[in-house]
């Protein structure tokens, strides 16, 4: 549910690795990126959701990835389920008490290269109105020229670990995992 951590995937664009001389803005392609989080429902199943739809921009450093930064922005009710019950339970007070314009934010804050295509990418997860510092395990998947566009794209996978009662988001723990495993994959395109 505190998935932009996810959002947070989207800083996984700072791990690239070609030549360009200055980070280039890339924005988000909302129809080709999602956060999904998946949590331990009482021991008897495990349980996913997804975030997708969201916006966000990309400074890509491919020469120098740690100058490379990401900021996303999602609505907190552009949640899938899959479940109507289960939104309008995520949606109210247990959880986000969500109002239309309600945001999931996440703004890297610093960038570690651990490969040739990989990276760890540090930022700020707001949710909730609760600020906290997240861990992102990023790898670039691909640069180069979109082949139905012809524009300079750039694709990243994310991983990542978050607690929900870190952000006012844990009812019903520890009956319900605590930790949700967060997955991002994101699709950035270069800004005209």
């Amino acid at each position: 549910m505190k998935f932009t951590a996810i959002a947070a995937a989207l800083a996984l664009a700072t791990t690239a690795t070609a030549s360009f001389a200055a980070p280039e803005k890339y924005n988000l392609d909302a129809s080709h990126s999602q956060v999904v989080f998946a949590y331990n429902h009482l021991g008897f199943s495990t349980t996913y959701n997804m975030f997708s739809g969201f916006e966000g921009e990309i400074l890509f450093d491919k020469e120098n990835p740690e100058n490379s930064s990401v900021s996303v922005a999602m609505p907190v009710k552009s949640l899938f389920t899959g479940w109507e019950a289960r939104f309008k339970h995520f949606m109210g007070d247990d959880f986000f008490g969500a109002q239309d314009g309600d945001m999931i934010t996440f703004t890297s804050t610093g960038i570690e290269v651990t490969g040739e295509n990989t990276a760890n990418i540090t930022g700020d997860l707001t949710i909730n109105d609760v600020t906290q510092s997240v861990v992102l395990d990023a790898k670039l998947n691909q640069s180069g020229e979109n082949p139905l566009n012809g524009k300079q794209w750039a694709g990243f996978d994310a991983t990542t670990v978050i607690k929900r009662s870190d952000f006012d988001l844990g009812a019903f723990a520890p009956n319900v995992s605590d930790e949700l495993d967060v997955q991002i994959s994101v699709e950035a395109g270069k800004a005209e």
